[in-house]
């Protein structure tokens, strides 16, 4: 019999449970895939916002929206397209009822717990799809999955880690396979983040602007040195990739921050001549600033085990 068997409510940066209906299903495979969840809650973050994974006779779909994960798990002959339309209507009555300020300022567990009497009616509903044809409409539903797909977690990317599966990071490649290079997320960015990525774009700016300077200059008075333009064009590409590095994970990230600050350095100290004090200092002091910055956005860590 095709049936949904349970669902819940999860916040994406943390995989901290906001609700969940209450599971009556106590089957060594309901079990299993109780770990399944477990696992998937901590690696929202780094998964696409619709994903489906298939775990023997049970499948386990899941949408995110606004840093709020709605998860079910369903016998493996439920069709694909109810079960996206009910993971689509969990997410409209949340976001009507409760507002993001609640969702991620919330510190307990569960602390949603009234929206299981939701959960269990809609998937009342759903568990019988005659009371259905003139409340949803499966025609969209179909329309889009066509379009965009759910993104399919085989088992064979599933390990075992402490007896609990764990899922490699992963990068949405729309369709295609799981990328093998890790894809991380960065904490959310602050408002010092902020102003030291707003100062490295205007540094940028000023640079790009005076090597222009420098290429007018050359051209109109041969003697002029030419390195003077290059200084100026490396200066405004190390303060471009500080806004990259901020922005995103990659490889030695700390170490390609450091080195880009010591050539933002190098090119002031070459452009001595060229600027007064105050402005040496201020292209320094904020090429430190957003090396600070980029050191402190570290990639999001591991997310506490709230026994989902």
């Amino acid at each position: 019999m095709s049936m949904i068997l349970s669902a819940s409510v999860v916040r994406v940066r943390d995989g901290l449970p906001l609700s969940a209906s209450t599971d009556y299903e106590q089957s060594m495979g309901v079990q299993q895939c109780r770990k399944y969840f477990k696992t998937l809650s901590k690696k929202l973050a780094q998964l696409p916002d619709r994903c489906m994974l298939k775990a023997g006779q049970y499948n386990i779909n899941f949408i995110s929206s606004l840093g709020v994960s709605y998860m079910m798990l369903c016998t493996e002959n439920y069709p694909s397209v109810l079960a996206f339309c009910f993971l689509d209507e969990l997410q409209k009555e949340f976001i009507t009822t409760y507002n993001m300020m609640k969702t991620n300022t919330a510190i307990r567990p569960y602390c949603f717990i009234e929206f299981d009497n939701f959960i269990q009616r809609t998937k009342q509903r759903y568990n019988n799809p005659r009371s259905l044809s003139t409340k949803i409409n499966l025609a969209d539903m179909q329309t889009e999955i066509k379009l965009r797909p759910p993104y399919q977690i085989s088992m064979s990317e599933l390990g075992s880690a402490n007896g609990l599966a764990y899922i490699s990071a992963s990068e949405f490649k729309g369709t295609g396979k799981i990328s093998t290079a890790p894809h991380q997320r960065l904490e959310a960015i602050t408002m010092p983040g902020i102003v030291s990525f707003i100062l490295s774009l205007l540094c940028g700016a000023l640079n790009l602007i005076r090597g222009f300077h420098a290429i007018e200059s050359l051209l109109q008075n041969e003697g002029e040195d030419f390195s003077y333009v290059i200084a100026f064009f490396l200066g405004t590409a190390a303060c471009l990739y500080q806004c990259y590095l901020f922005l995103y994970c990659t490889g030695w990230r700390n170490v390609k921050s450091f080195l880009t600050f010591s050539l933002i350095c190098l090119c002031n100290m070459y452009l001595y001549e060229l600027r007064n004090l105050w402005q040496l200092f201020f292209h320094v002091t904020v090429g430190a600033f957003s090396a600070l910055q980029i050191r402190l956005r570290q990639p999001q860590g591991k997310s506490p085990d709230y026994n989902v």
